[in-house]
């Protein structure tokens, strides 16, 4: 293989993929990027066997090929080459040989034989979307997934459709989101589980390269496409719990208070908070009181009164607040609505005048 290219372009492309390379140890080929030079295309994969990526790249291809190489190394090697715009890469007696005007690398390379095959996935659905949605769904509800794997299918997000609703969900029995993305009318309903440790790179990559996404599904794997980049995910087998039961249908005291005031007032109490991040809520709508109280016994403790438009009956109960604070990025209003079904129902937390997110959060015994 022998090829030249501009730096700046391929280093854009190698960090993207060097990020989805795994460190294990004991198959150390997945540590790698392949580099394939073949039919006037070059691209450039990684994959930890749970998430793959394939990005192409413009070239100029002097001789097809392929190898695979040490993905931190060459990453390193190409952000620090200075002074120099074009690069050639080529291999030399099974390594690979990089040459600048001002410098010669030689790098060690592995077996590409071994890499393992990137699936193309095909099924019977498939649907475009704008990437700003597929992130944004992402981004409402992931940091409610568990980060244990005892119950694979709470570490996970759950995307489902109905109608022309797209719908995020993730759950660590403790709290809940939920958001609905719009998207043009599907006629393949579908409903998936991506794991939780993939989310984190598909939102990285798609804010990089933008655009339209194709999706396509199959039984055991999901596929995001744009232009020159191709990424596959394993699914999750397993069954999401039917949360909409536990969403309250009722609601007996009501708060509705400026986003910014609340999140003001919960970074306090982050201050003054205990081992358990408790905090406790007074609602008292007869007298105008709503209040956030934290109590430390080593630092001591602050109660916050919030001016707030209060309705229902009277309520003290208690929470913990980073459950609280993690929801309010995902709230594009500038005022949320907290609702109260009682002292040991969940707060429901939703957006005044956007209610495509929806968030449950379990309170706390005192």
């Amino acid at each position: 293989m022998k090829i030249e290219c501009i730096k700046d372009k391929l280093h854009q492309i190698i960090s993207r993929t060097e990020k989805v390379t795994s460190k294990n140890l004991t198959l150390p080929i997945l540590s790698c990027l392949l580099f394939e030079a073949k039919n006037n295309n070059f691209k450039i994969k990684a994959t930890n066997t749970d998430l793959g990526i394939e990005s192409s790249v413009p070239v100029k291809i002097i001789k097809e090929g392929t190898i695979a190489v040490p993905g931190t190394i060459i990453n390193n090697l190409i952000l620090n080459i200075q002074n120099d715009r074009n690069i050639i890469i080529e291999t030399v007696e099974g390594n690979l040989k990089i040459k600048t005007d001002h410098s010669e690398t030689l790098i060690k390379a592995q077996p590409f034989d071994d890499f393992p095959t990137i699936p193309k996935v095909s099924g019977a659905v498939s649907f475009s979307l704008d990437s700003k949605k597929l992130i944004k769904g992402l981004k409402s509800v992931w940091f409610s997934s568990s980060i244990s794997s005892v119950k694979p299918e709470l570490a996970s997000v759950y995307i489902y459709t109905i109608d022309n609703d797209l719908i995020f969900v993730a759950t660590d029995s403790f709290r809940l989101a939920e958001k609905r993305i719009k998207i043009e009318k599907n006629n393949n309903s579908f409903n998936v589980l991506i794991p939780l440790k993939n989310i984190p790179d598909i939102i990285r990559i798609f804010e990089e390269i933008g655009g339209e996404i194709d999706v396509c599904l199959s039984n055991n794997q999901i596929s995001f496409s744009n232009n020159d980049n191709y990424i596959v995910s394993r699914l999750i087998e397993g069954v999401f719990p039917d949360y909409k039961q536990i969403i309250p249908n009722e609601v007996k005291t009501e708060v509705i208070v400026l986003k910014q005031d609340l999140l003001s007032t919960l970074k306090i109490s982050n201050i003054f908070s205990d081992k358990f991040n408790q905090i406790n809520i007074k609602i008292f709508p007869s007298k105008k009181i709503f209040e956030i109280t934290t109590k430390n016994s080593n630092i001591g403790e602050n109660t916050n009164t919030i001016q707030a438009s209060l309705s229902g009956e009277d309520i003290s109960v208690n929470f913990n607040y980073k459950y609280i604070i993690d929801c309010l990025q995902s709230i594009d209003s500038d005022s949320v609505s907290l609702s109260f079904n009682g002292i040991s129902k969940p707060i429901t937390i939703r957006g005044v005048s956007d209610r495509s997110f929806t968030y449950i959060v379990m309170p706390m015994n005192k």
